[in-house]
C-alpha cells in the first residue's frame, strides 16, 4: 500500500520534523528523499548542531533569593536574560549536556528535591524529575548521558549522590562521596567527574577531592587541591578543569584557583580570579570557562565575572551579569567532548 503520510505515520496531520538541532526529533520512518528534503529547508535533526553556544546562570542569592536566570553568549561575550525558574532559590547546583541543563534549585524556603530542566533551544524551562532527597549547598558534574549531582546538605553535610540520566528523566542513587560534603565544586569530562568535597558536617574544611568514573559508576579519591578550601566553583574543557577554590580554612575569601588535568589526574596552580571571593558559580565552552565571583571581599554579592582561557591560562574581564548573586549554579551547552 503506498506511503500516504510523513514518517509512515497515518495521522489526519503531516509530521514535521522538529529540526535543525540535535535534540530534535523526526518521528517514524523516512525515505531518503524525505529527509534531504527537510535538510534542505532547515528542519532535520542533525548531530552535533546546538542551540549556538551559551551560559545558563542562575543568580541564585541577589538580595534575597532569586528567579532570575542570565544566558550568557560565549560568541561575542554578551550577557541578556534567560527564562526564569520555577521558584525563587539559592544554593544550587547544575549539569547538563548539549540539549539541556539540570538545575538543581537547592533553598526554596527550605532545602528542596525541585529540579528544573532548562532546554536551550527555545529557551523553555520546565520541571524535571526530582532529587533523592532535600538538599541545597550542593554540586553537579556530567557527560553528554548523566549528571551526577551531589546533594550537600540533607539535614547536614551528607555523602548522597544522585545520577540522574537525561534520557527519560530519570533519577536514582548513584555511589557516595568518600567523605561528607557540602559547599563543594565539580568538573569533568566524557569520563569522570572531579569533586571538591570542601567541607564536612562538623566543620572541617579539606582538600580532598574525589574521582568518579561514569563508567561503573565507581568513586575514588584523587590529587587533592593545593589547599583545603570551601565555596568555590569550577568549569573546564576535556582537558582540564579549573577549580576557584573559595575560602580557605579561616574562612577567608581568596582568589587562588587550580588547574586539575585529567591526563594523570595531576594538580597545579592556574591563573589567580580578579578578586578574592566565594560562593560562585561557573560554566565555560572548549576554549574558556566563565566564573560568576559571587560574594567578592568587602564588597558582598557582585556582578562580577571572570573569562578565564584555557589556552595561555588567561584571565580577563567578562561581561557581568544583570544583577548582584552569589550561592548560584550554571550549566552550559558548549562543552566539546564533555556535551557533545
Amino acid at each position: 500500500m503506498p506511503r500516504q503520510y510523513q514518517g509512515s505515520i497515518i495521522s489526519k496531520s503531516p509530521i514535521t520534523p522538529a529540526g535543525p538541532y540535535q535534540c530534535g526529533a523526526a518521528s517514524g520512518v523516512w525515505t531518503i528523499d524525505q529527509m534531504v528534503g527537510w535538510q534542505k529547508a532547515g528542519l532535520w535533526p542533525t548531530a552535533g548542531r546546538s542551540y549556538g553556544t551559551v551560559g545558563i546562570f542562575a543568580l541564585g542569592c541577589s538580595g534575597g533569593s532569586s528567579t532570575t536566570r542570565n544566558k550568557y553568549t560565549f560568541s561575542g561575550c554578551t550577557n541578556a536574560s534567560a527564562t526564569a525558574a520555577t521558584s525563587a532559590s539559592f544554593g544550587g547546583s547544575a549539569a547538563g549536556n548539549i540539549c539541556v541543563g539540570i538545575f538543581a534549585l537547592g533553598f526554596v524556603g527550605g532545602a528542596s528535591t525541585c529540579r528544573n530542566k532548562y532546554t536551550y533551544s527555545g529557551c523553555v524551562n520546565s520541571s524535571a524529575t526530582a532529587a533523592s532527597a532535600a538538599s541545597y549547598l550542593g554540586a553537579a558534574a556530567g557527560n553528554s548521558t548523566v549528571g551526577i549531582f551531589a546533594l550537600g546538605s540533607v539535614g547536614g553535610a551528607s555523602t548522597t549522590r544522585n545520577k540522574y540520566i537525561y534520557s527519560g528523566d530519570t533519577n536514582s542513587i548513584a555511589t557516595s562521596s568518600s567523605g561528607q560534603s557540602i559547599y563543594g565544586s565539580a568538573v569533568g569530562n566524557s569520563c569522570a567527574g572531579i569533586f571538591a568535597l570542601s567541607r564536612s558536617g562538623c566543620g572541617t574544611v579539606t582538600s580532598v577531592r574525589n574521582k568518579y568514573t561514569y563508567s561503573g559508576d565507581t568513586n575514588n579519591n584523587t590529587t587533592a587541591a593545593s589547599i583545603a578550601s570551601f565555596g568555590g566553583a569550577a568549569t573546564g574543557n576535556a582537558t582540564v578543569g579549573i577549580f576557584a577554590l573559595g575560602r580557605n580554612a579561616c574562612a577567608a575569601s581568596i582568589a587562588t584557583r587550580n588547574k586539575y588535568t585529567y591526563v594523570g589526574d595531576t594538580n597545579a596552580s592556574a591563573t589567580s580570579a580578579s578578586a578574592a571571593a566565594r560562593c560562585g558559580s561557573a560554566t565555560g565552552n572548549s576554549t574558556v570557562g566563565i566564573f560568576a565571583l559571587g560574594n567578592v571581599c568587602g564588597v558582598g554579592a557582585s556582578t562580577t565575572r571572570n573569562k578565564y582561557t584555557y589556552s595561555g591560562c588567561v584571565n580577563a574581564s567578562a561581561t557581568a551579569s544583570s544583577a548582584v548573586s552569589q550561592n548560584g549554579s550554571a550549566a552550559s551547552n558548549g562543552t566539546t567532548g564533555v556535551n557533545v
